[in-house]
């Protein structure tokens, strides 16, 4: 665990700060959990207590009846009123709504996060004093809605997101500062391959780095945004309510939104009960009528073995993705609350043949490493050399949506594979498929199969008023330029008739800038959102500040 020097009230001496008086700050936004962290005055990361006292915060939001409450309070009361509870919202960012209406209402997800993200700017300013700059961490497999869908609930919450860093190359930054491989200057003693694998509350990934002297190279990274930790703990709401209908005549108490609440929360608390101990006795009443169960570690494991394959399966993926085997690895690196279940770590070490290996904590590192990063983007941004390189890949391919000459079907031509080094810039020619036509729409997508399935439509360009005579089969050449920071610009060009369009994508999916501007202004009235006052920092007693 890292030691941090002891904070006084002159947050200049007890944070770095950067050159423009900008403390770096990096915020975990996990799905169950979240957190924040920042540098000391010798630059090393250390972790914010929030106004309950802790160290990471619950990612849930309690719409009260004059009050919008985000924490363990918020946890508190989601048995008792569950139609005021918003949890597991990272699940849902990038789309347009919440996964369920919130008092009636449609309430998009970044409106959500940006509650949870308000709460700890609050509490971070308790301690560091006022903040505005921040690096917030994402899933590496979020596609780009998601990853502009975070942005979007970091400025409702009135902070300016300096980037986003993928959770897993965040973890393996501040590994390395914790465990010694990096020198004082932050570069490797000699070239580290680690696999890191990332088993969070409510998300998967796997990532490949290189770690060469100062440079951080992601080799190829895959996951699953709809695994973690949660799925684990609905197994076991699965072995509670099936023991209780056994005893109850078919009562499922899962279709009552307070069961069920009740049910996750003792399914959260038997899942770390296993994690420490051989078994778990669980007492759970619904309805007047109570029942008391024991489940064994060894039947917990049975439940959830097919979970367990689903992230074995994509870390082989990663490898062969990265085109090396296990011996290539010199480090495996295990991130996440949920990779301390003993089960993670056994399948784990007996698929690759390696020891395994902890952050200081898994709760914490994610944010540290993003708190290091944002160290780095102040220290450039002030004119000052980067103490270290990171190079991201892009985690879905790029493309896009054509019709098949021949099928006349649509096509995904790709332009941009998975796992590609960004920054980089490529293109490709396309014909268009008639004469005469009045407009060419260059539709951008994301993922997808070689027809388009399952992809993410992201934007599109479109080149109108063409002349009438412009013949079937006329060439047009499509670029796309994919920053480093994730941002794609595009550019389409007809080059029989000199006429090219070019724009930075806007995403197709989650807050429209009208509808950004709307709930803008509903966040910073005194009602609050949905016409409630926000009390996003509202203490354990109730009390305000």
């Amino acid at each position: 665990m890292l030691v941090c020097e002891p904070l006084i009230k002159n947050a200049n001496k007890a944070a770095w700060m950067s050159n423009t008086n900008q403390i770096a700050v990096g915020i975990d936004l996990g799905t169950t959990f979240s957190a924040v962290a920042y540098l000391d005055a010798s630059r090393r990361p250390c972790m914010i207590v929030n106004s309950e006292g802790d160290r990471v915060t619950p990612s849930v939001v309690l719409f009260d009846e004059s009050s919008v409450i985000v924490g363990k309070e918020a946890v508190k009361a989601a048995a008792m009123e569950p139609d005021r509870i918003a949890d597991y919202v990272k699940r849902d960012i990038g789309s347009p709504h919440f996964s369920r209406p919130i008092l009636g209402e449609q309430v998009p997800p970044e409106v959500i996060q940006s509650l949870i993200l308000e709460k700890l700017k609050n509490d971070t300013e308790k301690t560091l004093g006022p903040i505005k700059d921040v690096v917030v961490t994402v899933p590496a497999f979020f596609n780009e809605p998601r990853r502009k869908a975070t942005q979007d609930a970091g400025r409702l919450a009135g902070l300016n997101v300096l980037d986003v860093i993928n959770e897993p190359t965040a973890a393996a930054i501040a590994y390395g500062y914790q465990q010694g491989f990096l020198d004082d200057a932050g570069a490797a003693r000699k070239m580290e391959r680690v696999l890191v694998y990332d088993l969070g509350g409510g998300t998967f990934d796997v990532t490949l780095m290189e770690i060469d002297g100062k440079n951080y190279n992601t080799v190829a990274t895959a996951g699953d945004v709809y695994l973690g930790g949660l799925d684990w703990d609905r197994r076991l709401v699965d072995f509670i309510a099936e023991k209780y209908q056994e005893k109850y005549r078919g009562l499922d108490p899962r279709q009552n939104p307070s069961g069920m609440q009740k049910l996750l929360r003792e399914a959260e608390d038997a899942k770390r009960t296993l994690t420490a101990r051989d078994q778990a006795t669980i007492s759970f009443e619904h309805a007047g009528e109570g029942i008391r169960v024991t489940i064994t570690r060894e039947e917990f494991e049975s439940l959830t073995a097919d979970l367990v394959e689903r992230t074995l399966f994509t870390m082989r993926k990663v490898l062969k993705d990265a085109g090396v085997g296990w011996g290539d690895v010199t480090r495996l690196l295990l991130v996440g609350g949920s990779s301390r279940m003993p089960m993670i770590r056994r399948a784990v070490e007996q698929a690759s043949g390696l020891n395994s290996v902890h952050s200081a904590s898994e709760d914490e590192a994610v944010a540290q490493g993003a708190a290091i990063y944002a160290g780095l983007l102040l220290a450039v941004r002030d004119g000052e050399p980067p103490s270290m390189q990171i190079k991201n890949v892009n985690s879905h391919s790029l493309g896009v949506l054509a019709q098949d000459p021949e099928t006349r079907r649509p096509r995904n031509s790709v332009i941009i594979t998975q796992n590609t080094v960004l920054p980089v810039t490529k293109g490709k020619r396309f014909r268009t498929s008639k004469s005469a036509q009045k407009n060419i729409a260059v539709k951008v997508i994301e993922g997808g199969d070689s027809s388009g399935n399952n992809a993410t439509p992201i934007g599109q360009c479109l080149i109108d008023n063409l002349p009438d005579d412009l013949p079937a089969g006329t060439t047009v050449e499509v670029i796309f330029q994919y920053a480093a920071n994730g941002r794609l610009k595009v550019r389409a060009r007809v080059p029989l008739i000199d006429r090219e369009v070019a724009m930075t994508i806007k995403r197709d999916s989650g807050l429209t800038e009208a509808t950004f501007r709307q709930w803008h202004e509903r966040l910073s009235n005194t009602a609050g959102p949905l016409g409630f006052q926000n009390q996003t920092n509202r203490g354990p007693n109730g009390e305000t500040s």
